[in-house]
Order: C-alpha cells, then sequence, then structure tokens
C-alpha cells in the first residue's frame, strides 16, 4: 500500500523539528536533557548541597553525615570545627578540612581499621555546606548550587552546570546579586561575546544566582511545528 504523500511531509517535517533543539544549543555536552531542567525553582535553598561538585574540599563549619555500612549506632551528624577536624567514636579528633568526602572517607576508614574494624566501609554525605558558593538555575542541564573554589568567572561557573538545556538563549543570560546596600542588582551577559573576547568575563560573587533563560522565539517555533505536524498526521480532526 503506498503512503499518501500528507503522511510522508508529516514524517519528513517531524523528523527535521526533532533536529532542532540540537541546533539550538551550543555543542557543550552530548548529556540528554530532562524536559524540566530548565522550570526548576529559584527558591532552592543556598545552603542545600543538590549539586555539590565530587572535587569540593570539605571546610570548617560544614555539616557532615557520617556512617559506616553495617554498624547502624555510628550513624550521625559531624560539624567540623574551626581547625578543621571532626570527633568520632573510638578515634576522637580526625582532620577533615581539605579532603575531598571521598577522600576524607579513606582517611577515617584507614584510623578505624588501625584498631577498631576490619575493612570499614565509610561514607560522608555534606549535608550543609558554609563556603562560599553561587546558584545556577533555568536552561542549563544541572540546575542547582555549587560552592566557589577560588575566583570564579561566568564561564567557569556555567560549565559547574554541565551546559546548556535546548532552547538555551546563551545571549540573554542574567546575574542576580546582592548589593552593598541590601538591593537586589540584576547584570545581563551575551556569552557569545564573552567567548569571542569582546566582552570580558565578568567575575562570579559569593550567593550570585545565574539564570540562564530560554530563548522564547525558538521554543514558540518549536510548539507551531509539532501543532502543524499534528494537525497534519490527522485528517480527520
Amino acid at each position: 500500500m503506498n503512503t499518501p504523500h500528507w503522511a510522508l511531509w508529516g514524517i519528513g517535517t517531524l523528523a527535521l523539528a526533532m533536529t532542532l533543539p540540537l541546533q539550538a544549543q551550543p555543542a557543550t555536552s552530548a548529556v540528554a536533557t530532562p524536559a524540566s531542567a530548565d522550570a526548576r525553582s529559584l527558591t532552592s535553598p543556598l545552603d542545600s548541597p543538590s549539586a555539590v561538585d565530587s572535587n569540593y574540599h570539605i571546610s570548617p563549619n560544614d555539616l557532615m553525615e557520617f556512617d559506616v555500612f553495617g554498624v547502624p549506632d555510628m550513624k550521625r551528624d559531624l560539624r567540623v570545627n574551626a581547625s578543621g577536624e571532626v570527633s568520632l567514636p573510638l578515634i576522637g579528633q580526625v582532620r577533615v578540612a581539605g579532603f575531598t568526602t571521598q577522600g576524607a572517607a579513606q582517611h577515617i576508614a584507614a584510623r578505624y581499621e588501625e584498631k577498631y574494624l576490619q575493612d570499614p566501609q565509610v561514607s560522608l554525605f555534606i549535608k550543609e555546606f558554609t563556603t562560599r558558593r553561587v546558584a545556577i538555575e533555568g536552561a542549563v542541564l544541572r540546575p542547582g548550587v555549587y560552592p566557589m573554589a577560588g575566583d570564579l568567572t561566568l564561564l567557569r561557573a556555567l560549565a559547574l552546570s554541565g551546559g546548556f538545556a535546548p532552547y538555551a538563549d546563551i545571549n540573554q543570560i542574567v546575574v542576580y546579586r546582592n548589593g552593598s546596600g541590601g538591593e537586589r542588582e540584576q547584570f545581563t551577559y551575551d556569552l557569545d561575546k564573552v567567548r569571542a573576547g569582546k566582552e570580558v568575563d565578568p567575575s562570579i560573587r559569593s550567593d550570585d544566582v545565574i539564570v540562564v533563560q530560554r530563548n522564547a522565539r525558538r521554543t514558540a517555533l518549536r510548539d507551531s511545528l509539532f501543532s502543524d505536524i499534528l494537525s497534519t498526521l490527522n485528517p480527520f480532526k
């Protein structure tokens, strides 16, 4: 049976429309993006470690969850003191500041293995960090709050979020900042110009909120194309 011309046209248009998200964003990542990635709320608390980088180094005053697999009585929350140490059962004070969570867990496990436990499986999870941090929201692959290690610029901050989601508008990146007088400041940057060296890569400060907007025109075009395709594929509507 021959396929009707209107069906062939609809299938071809659908295939073209499916390629638009790939063309509407820089090729910064090949990771699939959840449809809701750019719909996250800006109200996430800045002490929530939902996106703490695995290379983050523990700092004084961080709050961590400590656990040893198979020993439930040892599970507890630990606050890193001003000296960068935590107090642990049996082994006392152990320095963890400067370690990643994985490195600190291995260090603690080695201390327990010396006298008390055989092959202990130690885990550490940061529940709250009090170091400098930046929130990245909107049309990015991994929205969240990220700790700042050293100086950070806009390009480096956006790299933490894993790249852009489909239909990200990289010419309208907004940085929200609390001014010295408590007022809310807003700055807009064109990432194409920053990458090309036409604009300075701006410095990011602690507690800044970076929002990558969606491109409204491309989003509307996509919605219109899919609406037309569905109407074409359903001639009896």
